[in-house]
């Protein structure tokens, strides 16, 4: 196995299962390159830690032994290592060639076409205009106050769980929507790198039609920042929803007009989190809003920050069910970082996530970070607010809000 001597296993989606009556992890590519999965048997699952690429199977064979007294056949552990090649799994060269025809692909496309529509939300555009209205009719009467301002943040969960927050946010932020000339979206990238801003010169689609993407914005960055900087990453447009469900909601709210997006999908602030650094001193970041702001001067924007916040349950590695007193906590925990949202307080958004180690898992902190630091100076009101079950059980939740700021 020429490509795979020393085997080092990429950044991969693992879930915990049950399989054939056996405790096992499933792994799967999060850039979607293939449809093959891996089961790995729970007792095995420390091999995984070893696929560092600083050891060949015989290593690993030892590795494992001294870590779990687990002798493994030398016929095994090539079949295992095989499996992941196959699935793409490995940092090598297989993975490299397809990673470069996926993506020659996505750029080479007239458009991104709305990965969910169908699965996740109705591909019909006039069947998806009245499931929108419905969350709309159900609003309050209060609840739909026609608003000015500069921009918004929305949900990212999926439209069925957090329809009326959606249908809230969107219907005070629409004549901000219908007025603008582009939209600029931060969503969260779920598998971009720690830290890493990742743009797209290919725009998204929407059952609706084509939103074109301010290309020259796009080059403005890459001219400033570089190239690798901004576009290493940009395979994870292609199926990254982030983006895509406040999209499809901008399009729907202006009435099916196409508008110019500059779609930015911003990476994990885990780093900053930990303390290695701020993002108000990241240079990268700097730099990227200054130019940010300097190419969309004189235009009319609306600012969209597509992210959820707390992930919280066994759903997501807490050991224990949520009971009603979590929840309540968690809400208490939201409102004061909605507070600091509508205070348009990038920094101390940041510090209350920070102060608490981010254990609830804010996924909207990086793209609701940088947009507060794009709009410079804002206040907001709240427009909705929900906690979405995350378990067939009910006892995880994620928590979801809107914020239209001024």
């Amino acid at each position: 196995m020429p490509d795979t001597t020393c085997p080092r296993l990429r950044p991969v989606d693992i879930q915990s299962v049950n399989h054939n009556g056996q405790p096992a992890v499933v792994l799967r590519d999060p850039l979607q390159l293939t449809e093959h999965v891996v089961v790995v048997p729970q007792f095995l699952a420390p091999l995984l830690m070893l696929c560092d690429g600083t050891r060949d199977l015989n290593s690993l064979r030892a590795g494992l032994a001294v870590r779990t007294g687990i002798s493994l056949s030398q016929a095994r552990m090539a079949g295992l290592i095989d499996q992941l090649d196959q699935a793409l799994l490995l940092d090598n060269g297989r993975y490299e060639e397809a990673r470069a025809a996926a993506l020659e692909e996505y750029r080479s496309a007239p458009y991104r076409p709305p990965v969910l529509a169908g699965p996740s939300y109705p591909a019909d555009p006039e069947a998806l205009r009245q499931y929108f209205q419905g969350f709309i009719d159900d609003l309050p009467a209060d609840g739909r106050p026609a608003q000015r301002g500069r921009g918004l943040v929305s949900p990212h969960i999926d439209y069925q769980r957090a329809g009326s927050v959606y249908a809230h946010v969107w219907s005070q932020a629409a004549e901000i929507a219908r007025e603008a000339d582009l939209a600029v979206i931060f969503g969260t990238d779920h598998n971009g790198a720690v830290g890493q801003i990742t743009l797209s010169h290919q725009s998204y689609a929407t059952p609706f039609g084509v939103l074109p993407t301010a290309t020259d914005i796009v080059d403005a960055l890459v001219e400033v920042i570089g190239e690798e900087e901004m576009l290493e990453e940009e395979l994870n447009h292609r199926r990254e929803h982030s983006i895509e469900l406040a999209a499809v909601w901008l399009h729907y709210v202006r009435g099916g007009r196409p508008v110019e997006v500059m779609p930015v999908l911003c990476g994990s602030f885990v780093h900053f989190v930990m303390g290695l650094g701020t993002p108000a001193e990241d240079p990268v970041f700097e730099t990227a809003i200054e130019t940010l702001q300097q190419a969309t001067r004189g235009r009319s924007v609306i600012a969209i920050a597509a992210g959820d916040l707390a992930h919280v349950g066994p759903a997501f590695g807490d050991p224990q069910p949520l009971d009603w007193a979590d929840r309540a906590r968690i809400q208490a925990a939201d409102d004061q970082l909605i507070d600091a949202v509508c205070a348009g307080d990038a920094e101390a958004f940041f510090q209350l996530i920070q102060a608490e180690g981010d254990r609830r898992r804010i996924c909207g902190l990086p793209p609701i970070y940088l947009a507060l630091r794009y709009l410079n100076s804002t206040r907001g009101t709240r427009a909705g607010y929900d906690r979405c079950p995350a378990d067939p059980q009910n006892g995880s939740l994620v928590s979801v809000c809107g914020v239209v700021w001024e």
